[in-house]
């Protein structure tokens, strides 16, 4: 049965479009509700997603309750439902677990075999066999509902207690610990601090002096021997006047180099030592914090246990008397690191679970707070539980927008807004305020240390230096271990017509939008960025080796958020041409879309010289030399190199409706993964592809966009002979259609007159007669009824939207 994917959906309340931004669902059934429409639908009362209620007990309801007015269970019975569920509850495990997330079967495209043309272009192709990065933890099962199986989600959901490790309650931190009591402890750490930055200043005056001491003395002793050197020159010589004015010049200048000479000496002496001072500092600051968080996590833990002496801890009277947990159950020591035994998408399905959580945090964030007590305090006062404190934390570090902050210069350095004006400049870092604070609201949370793939780096780099070290924090919520990194989710600029103008300027249209993938990271998606130092922290069941890592494909947060993976096995960080086939160089890379965002996902590309900014190739643009197409679910991206040499593939993707695409306004793609093409052999000359409108290859497009289904061919590559016809099926009214076609060589007017097409009742039909033999390219433009008209203008293009497009290879009868 077909189900509507996320961008088509309708609010079941109002039964207008649902846009992702406003979304709430999927809910029952596949249903989906504006977050204003998401109330009882008996008494109004706003919902969220931990207080709704389905009823559990007709199955056609697909509305929402609150808890008071869902209704009421009878005698129990089993539908033909309840049994599908319990059948599928009892399907035996299977012992070999795929990762779906990074990889998915080699099947071939469509149930079809690839072909090869004539000049080389497949629909698909392979690769040197690369050690899968998914065969790192093949018994990890990645297994995620989609659209057909949410209503046993649903079902399970509502027959058990929810996410137990997601539904523990504690009492909030003013019930068992003195906003005075932890006030009084940060003061004695604030006093640490000052006396370990004075120790730091009184340091960086003394080697300031030393080096000022020794430079002197230094510059005294040449000196000297310049002038002893002169005045030797002048006596033991008779020279005239001339002469000695050309020595005395000669003094002055050497003089002046020198001077020069010490000065320089002394500036990269001091920043050497600067170097090798600030490292020292970071590393006093770091075992400081350390102890510190050390010392407020005992105090909370102390007060924590004395207060489970003398009372009876409770979850609030509505909920369930089973989802009652003891706060002891937080543990009063960091254990050790293990890989965590949940996914992410167990603990929490979408962002706007924490709705409410996020609005605190924005709203704390709106105002400067003088200390981490009061901080903290606002922040998770009224949270229950360790995950909604990370939240909170999060949330409110990345919706801090550093560019637009403006600071005092006499910030104290241990305040909140001291370290988020050292962040800003660079002597401070965003995962030693995320461990303070986390400290503060009693979560036990570690920086690691190691390498990323952060910016300036490319597929098939070496991490042999310092470059791309880097930072994050490991946080322990949910019963484990789990990877924060705030500097990355920070620091997402987005485009956006509804941004709030502070001020004139280009900068109007940008704002910050957190990055929610870098919350809570599942290790096996963090481990395709980051690469700790200390093996352990990789919590994976069978850590990698740094070479792994470094041949693990380039992927970005983007890719998971789409919910891509890899359709075939065997993908690195660089990919080789064919060693088979006509051209011998041609490379594939293919990912597979999940089956609720094949209407929704656009993908675009650019290829470069890797070592270079160049894109062209005798004049003629790299994107000519790559076929992007889409068939079912699978998009490819066919890459045939002009020469010798490496290359590098940016993949970009953005998810849209068709109605915005149709809008004609400028998308904006952002990148989902890069790999490095490499072509060690020179063999056939490889042509550009015929100059058509950029973008993918097939009619996908056309279905997904006008709803034009294809009668005649369903694939990019058509082979044919003198002529052929193209036969599509409107399945809403369109208008205005044309077609182009086009090939090297060519000038496209002369080619107009061997295109024609023709309409009769739901079919149309594009002619096309080759006048020679060759590889042409057809666009084909349309409009939906309705849009912008113009009599006088039917057969300009711009007035029309490119609809789709194919590549044919036309061969003569003999």
């Amino acid at each position: 049965m077909y189900r509507p994917n996320f961008y088509e959906s309708k609010c079941l309340r109002c039964n207008e479009i649902v846009y992702q931004v406003d979304r709430v669902g999927p809910l029952k059934d596949f249903t989906f509700f504006h977050s204003g429409c998401f109330k009882c639908v008996h008494c109004g009362t706003k919902l969220t997603l931990k207080t709704y209620y389905n009823n559990q007990h007709r199955q056609e309801d697909k509305e929402v309750y609150c808890s008071s007015h869902v209704p009421k269970s009878g005698p129990g019975h089993l539908d033909q439902t309840s049994v599908g569920i319990r059948q599928a509850l009892n399907v035996p495990r299977s012992s070999k677990y795929v990762n779906e997330q990074i990889r998915g079967s080699r099947t071939e495209i469509d149930g079809q075999p690839r072909q090869s043309t004539p000049n080389g272009y497949s629909s698909g192709g392979g690769n040197r066999d690369i050690s899968s990065p998914s065969q790192i933890d093949s018994d990890y099962k990645y297994g995620r509902f989609d659209a057909s199986a949410l209503h046993i989600a649903h079902a399970l959901k509502q027959t058990e207690i929810q996410k137990a490790y997601n539904k523990r309650r504690e009492k909030p931190i003013d019930f068992y610990l003195a906003r005075e009591e932890q006030a009084r402890l940060e003061m004695k750490h604030r006093k640490e601090e000052d006396d370990l930055y004075r120790k730091f200043a009184r340091k960086r005056e003394e080697e300031d002096r030393k080096i000022q001491s020794e430079i002197q003395d230094e510059w005294e002793r040449e000196l000297q021997r310049l002038t002893h050197r002169f005045e030797k020159e002048l006596a033991t010589s008779r020279r005239n006047r001339d002469e000695q004015n050309i020595l005395t010049l000669r003094h002055e200048r050497q003089k002046e180099d020198l001077e020069k000479n010490m000065t320089l000496r002394r500036t990269k002496k001091k920043e050497s030592l600067t170097r090798k001072m600030l490292e020292h500092e970071r590393s006093e600051t770091a075992a400081l914090v350390d102890r510190q968080s050390s010392e407020m996590l005992e105090l909370i833990s102390a007060r924590r246990s004395e207060y489970m002496q003398n009372e009876s801890i409770f979850l609030d009277d509505d909920f369930p008397e089973e989802a009652i947990i003891s706060m002891a159950e937080y543990p009063h020591t960091p254990p050790k690191p293990t890989p965590p035994t949940v996914s992410k998408f167990q603990i929490y399905t979408d962002p706007i679970e924490f709705e409410d959580v996020d609005r605190i945090a924005i709203s704390v964030a709106q105002e400067d707070q003088k200390t981490f007590t009061d901080l903290v305090r606002q922040l998770v006062g009224r949270s229950t539980s360790d995950i909604e404190k990370a939240r909170t934390i999060f949330r409110w570090i990345t919706v801090k927008n550093l560019n637009a902050m403006h600071f005092d210069d006499d910030l104290r350095g241990d305040t909140p807004m001291g370290l988020l004006r050292g962040i800003k400049y660079g002597t401070e870092s965003y995962h030693v305020l995320f461990k303070r604070l986390c400290s503060y609201a009693g979560l036990h949370c570690v920086v690691i240390k190691g390498y990323s793939k952060s910016a300036g780096y490319q597929p098939g780099v070496k991490f042999q230096d310092s470059r791309f070290r880097n930072s994050w924090n490991a946080v322990y919520v949910a019963g484990a271990w789990r990877f924060v990194q705030c500097n990355w989710g920070a620091r997402h600029l987005v485009n956006a017509k509804e941004a709030p103008k502070t001020g004139r300027g280009k900068n109007d249209s940008l704002r910050y939008e957190y990055d929610d993938h870098y919350f809570l990271t599942d290790p096996r998606e963090f481990i395709y960025e980051f690469f700790p130092l200390q093996e352990e922290w990789q919590l994976l069941k069978r850590p990698i080796s740094l070479k792994e890592f470094e041949n693990l494909p380039f992927v970005r947060s983007l890719f998971f958020r789409y919910g891509l993976h890899f359709a075939d096995e065997g993908y690195g960080a660089v990919v080789y041409t064919d060693d088979t086939g006509i051209s011998k160089r041609a490379a594939t890379v293919r990912i597979a879309m999940p089956s609720d965002m094949q209407s929704c996902l656009i993908f675009h590309y650019n290829l470069k010289f890797y070592d270079s900014e160049e894109d062209s190739f005798d004049g003629v643009s790299l994107k000519r030399f790559v076929m992007q197409s889409v068939i079912g679910n699978i998009v490819a991206f066919r890459v045939h190199a002009p020469c010798s040499g490496a290359f590098l593939l940016d993949i970009f993707a953005n998810a849209v409706t068709p109605q915005e695409y149709l809008t004609g306004e400028p998308m904006k793609f952002k990148s989902v993964c890069k790999f490095k093409i490499c072509c060690e052999v020179l063999e056939t000359v490889m042509v550009p592809l015929p100059d058509c409108a950029s973008g993918e290859w097939g009619p996908t497009k056309a279905t997904r966009l006008f709803g034009l289904i294809p009668i005649t061919h369903q694939e990019p590559l058509i082979f044919a002979n003198r002529g052929v016809d193209i036969q599509f099926r409107m399945s809403r009214l369109l208008t205005d259609f044309m077609a182009t076609l086009h090939k090297n060589g060519i000038e496209e007017k002369k080619l107009s007159k061997y295109v024609t097409h023709n309409v009769s009742d739901e079919v149309v039909t594009f002619t096309i007669n080759f006048p020679e033999e060759g590889q042409y390219g057809l666009d084909i433009y349309t409009r939906e009824v309705g849009m912008h008209h113009n009599h006088n203008s039917l057969n300009e293009k711009h007035l029309l939207t490119h609809c789709c497009k194919y590549l044919i290879n036309s061969k003569k009868f003999n």
